[in-house]
């Protein structure tokens, strides 16, 4: 019986057919016959030992062949193409005219080469669509954000604020932080001066939350989780005093729970969670109108996987979501402290990108962290999507931390100690008693049963 790659010779080994549910493996290459072609002869105690890097294997899916053209490869061509256009824009005035700001240029050329060897030169994440390039670029953008952080890492505030004015010559002027809390009579003429735009953002961002997280009382935790930061970081952001109907009324119940409805509970997870796309190849699609929603299909996920994150059934799981919990809040509060450090006002292009390449970032991160905990036998390392947002989340803190020092002075409010000291201690004492008494008793009962074992 002929192979998929026999029938098929322009699929890779990895590339399963198209009516084909299962991955296919690399070929593996024989092992040398001990004592041949100079192999030394192994000790029988080494014949079996392995090591665990040796076991790595990318982390791979269902390559989408359905559209041939686009799945080949084509990286000589995209080498040849690119060197052109840089040439071409190096060296004609007609496009780089005189007294333009060569380096700003030269900045976006190195920006858009190093992207470009991301797109065909990085390894393939965990989604396919709308195609496995996009999601290398995503990486490089990723990385490219890293490197500009652990830049900024080695230098002071104020130089970090004039190297954002030759982004933008509008900054480095000092903003006045906007408080909300300056009368909380619960009326509905404060209700409705309080609904403006930042409310749709805010249910637009709990949208893409839940697609992320996948996971409606994870949300709901995170939800709650950064009002309760906000209340403790008030002192620092004025932006963070908000009245009480505005963090649990509009904010809570209003603007998180329909972000995190639409996104997770309102069929959008549960639809894709059952959705698996087998489609047809491309060519052999009859008609114009099939072969369009095809190529607009390309723009949908390929399959959906719902998340269980399981916070009670191993310490592994509990202690994976209160880290996860952790890193998403440090991704929340991050973007709050850069702009009032920086100087930059909410909707400004930066802040926006940032959210918005976090966002994308995250999306596979979390799908491969969650592929990572509780499917160790394929994913044996951690991917590495989640591996660089970690790193991001972790610098950007460093550099929050550095810059912080001096500029807010008042001290931590003696309530809020208190609820991190108890909040602190609950997260000690589930665990223990959740996990830590249980195996006590059982490693109790195993030593008694040998000890009885022993005597008779």
């Amino acid at each position: 019986m002929a192979s998929v790659n026999d029938e098929n010779p322009e699929l890779s080994p990895t590339s399963p057919g198209e009516d084909s549910d299962a991955v296919l493996s690399p070929v593996q290459e024989p092992e040398p016959i001990p004592g041949l072609h100079g192999v030394p002869v192994r000790l029988a105690r080494q014949a079996d030992r392995t090591e665990s890097y040796t076991r790595i294997t990318p982390f791979q899916e269902k390559h989408d062949t359905s559209v041939e053209f686009f799945y080949k490869p084509v990286t000589l061509s995209a080498l040849a193409c690119g060197l052109v256009i840089l040439a071409y824009v190096a060296t004609t005035q007609d496009v780089l005219e005189e007294g333009r700001d060569k380096r700003r240029v030269g900045v976006y050329a190195a920006i858009a080469a190093f992207l470009a060897f991301s797109m065909i030169q990085f390894r393939d994440g965990p989604f396919i669509r709308p195609h496995p390039a996009f999601w290398r670029i995503v990486l490089g953008v990723n990385l490219l954000y890293e490197l500009g952080l652990v830049f900024l890492l080695f230098q002071d505030l104020n130089t970090a604020r004039v190297m954002m004015t030759y982004i933008d010559p509008n900054l480095g002027v000092p903003l006045p932080e906007k408080s909300y809390a300056e009368d909380c009579s619960l009326t509905a003429r404060n209700i409705w001066n309080a609904l403006d735009i930042f409310c749709v953002a805010h249910a637009l961002g709990w949208f893409g939350k839940a697609m992320i997280l996948r996971d409606y009382w994870f949300c709901w935790i995170l939800s709650i989780a950064f009002e309760l930061a906000e209340y403790s970081l008030q002192h620092q952001l004025a932006n963070f005093a908000e009245c009480w109907w505005d963090h649990w009324i509009l904010d809570v119940l209003l603007c998180n729970w329909i972000g995190t409805y639409l996104g997770e509970r309102m069929k959008f997870c549960q639809k894709f969670e059952v959705k698996h796309y087998e489609w047809r190849g491309f060519r052999q699609t009859p008609g114009l109108r099939p072969k369009a929603r095809r190529v607009l299909s390309q723009f949908s996920p390929h399959d959906f996987t719902a998340f269980k994150w399981g916070t009670a059934t191993d310490f592994t799981h509990f202690i994976t979501v209160v880290a996860l919990l952790a890193v998403f809040l440090a991704a929340e509060l991050n973007p709050f402290y850069l702009k009032s450090l920086l100087w930059m006002e909410p909707d400004h292009p930066i802040i926006i990108s940032r959210l918005a390449g976090v966002f994308l970032c995250a999306l596979p991160a979390v799908r491969e962290l969650y592929q990572y905990i509780n499917d160790p036998r394929r994913a044996v390392r951690m991917g590495q999507h989640v591996w660089l947002l970690l790193a991001t989340i972790v610098t950007e803190f460093l550099v929050i931390t550095k810059w912080s020092q001096g500029q807010f002075p008042e001290p931590l409010p003696k309530p809020v100690k208190w609820g991190w000291t108890i909040g602190s201690a609950l997260l000690v004492l589930y665990p223990t008693v959740q996990f830590g008494i249980p195996s006590a008793r059982r490693y109790i009962r195993r030593h008694q049963k040998k000890y009885k074992s022993k005597a008779s």
